[in-house]
């Protein structure tokens, strides 16, 4: 009785062990498989991560808008003088809440602002009130183009009154005209939206005035090569290059070789849009591979001969930005026109306002619509994609 005893507590011990090693393996088993779940889950959700940085994808947007020559007569600021000072604003009155909503706001001052200190003047040797760039900073401007052939109409000293006026206004960029070398080498690096720019200015006339030996700065004169170093400097650093030219022959609605010429040459260089003045009438858009050229927006305020120096074109582009993968790309979207016409009292001179042709009647202007089918053929004669209203 007793081994048999002996036998069963063994036995006990036995189904015990195995129990106790069975159970052991399979926690282990449990644990590891667990472990391995676990760990394969953050691997999922790492790679999940990494996917969602890799895929991602971003779009950034700005808009710019362009107007032509302020091209300041003697009639206009006299009508701007209230027995005090000047005021040019009024004259601006129509066009501010049309390109408000716009980021970039450019137009090109034909006429130096040298200030009343020097004499202010009229053709052929203009120069014009601080007031004039009062008004079109309150209207919204901050992009200006300061090279023409009448930078140079109050010689040195009228562009360092010019230059001391701009550089006294807080986010407004100027090009084209500077008060030394280093400055015209600072080139004009900014961003707006996320999106990266360069701004550049050159005139090809100088109606015989050239700048003090040594002093070239005072006028940016367009060659190949000067632009070419230009542009290489900042090319691979902005996203947009901005490039206007003050070129084309006066009150000519075609485009001249040269400009063809020089828009080709630009675009190899990677420009991306070139804004046109000089011939104080509107010529066509077009567009040169990626490359907007506008080749002429014309007159933007003047008191000019004739309609068709009276009218001058508003363009403007979408910029949008995509960066994916870590590649950006830019692409320019829904490119636009409208045509502008500077009013003023019949025969009087006087009561000067820059309006939309959309604004427009028979009384304000005579045969209005007939004008703005003519000169609306011109600017969609080389790309007619380009959106523009109708005043129907």
């Amino acid at each position: 009785m007793r081994k048999k005893r002996k036998l069963t507590l063994l036995g006990r011990f036995v189904i015990i062990l195995f129990i106790g090693v069975m159970f052991g393996t399979s926690f282990g088993f449990y644990y590891r498989l667990s472990t391995d779940k676990v760990e394969k889950d953050d691997n999922k959700g790492q790679k999940t991560e990494q996917e969602t940085v890799i895929n991602k994808k971003e779009e950034m947007d700005a808009s710019l808008v362009m107007v032509g020559d302020a091209l300041i007569h003697s009639a206009i600021y006299l009508d701007a003088y209230n027995g005090r000072d000047y005021d040019f604003k009024p004259m601006l009155k129509e066009i501010k809440p049309l390109i408000k909503d716009y980021d970039l706001k450019y137009y090109n001052q034909e006429t130096i602002l040298g200030g009343t200190e020097l004499g202010l003047s009229n053709y052929p040797r203009f120069n014009s009130p601080y007031e004039v760039g009062d008004a079109f900073v309150d209207a919204g401007f901050n992009l200006v183009s300061l090279a023409t052939n009448h930078t140079m109409d109050k010689g040195e000293q009228g562009v360092i009154n010019s230059l001391n006026y701009w550089h006294s206004k807080d986010n407004v960029y100027t090009a084209g005209s500077y008060l030394s070398n280093e400055d015209r080498e600072n080139s004009i690096i900014k961003e707006i939206n996320g999106i990266t720019y360069s701004f550049f200015s050159y005139t090809t006339w100088t109606n015989g005035l050239e700048t003090p030996s040594g002093k070239e700065y005072l006028n940016n004169v367009y060659s190949p090569e000067k632009v070419q170093s230009d542009i290489e400097k900042v090319r691979d650093k902005v996203d947009v290059v901005i490039v206007a030219m003050h070129w084309g022959t006066e009150y000519s609605t075609s485009v001249s070789a040269s400009q063809q010429e020089i828009a080709n040459y630009l675009s190899s260089l990677g420009v991306d849009i070139i804004i046109g003045s000089h011939p104080h009438v509107v010529e066509p858009i077009a567009f040169i591979g990626k490359t907007m050229v506008i080749y002429s927006l014309g007159n933007f305020i003047s008191d000019q001969e004739g309609v068709e120096r009276l009218t001058g074109l508003m363009a403007s582009i979408d910029i949008q930005k995509t960066v994916e993968n870590g590649v950006s790309k830019i692409e320019l979207r829904n490119p636009k026109a409208e045509l502008l016409y500077t009013y003023s009292t019949y025969g009087k001179k006087r009561n000067f306002v820059v309006y939309p042709y959309t604004s427009l009647n028979d009384e304000m202007l005579p045969g209005y619509k007939d004008y703005y089918e003519t000169y609306k053929n011109i600017v969609l004669s080389l790309d007619s994609s380009i959106e523009m209203p109708s005043l129907e």
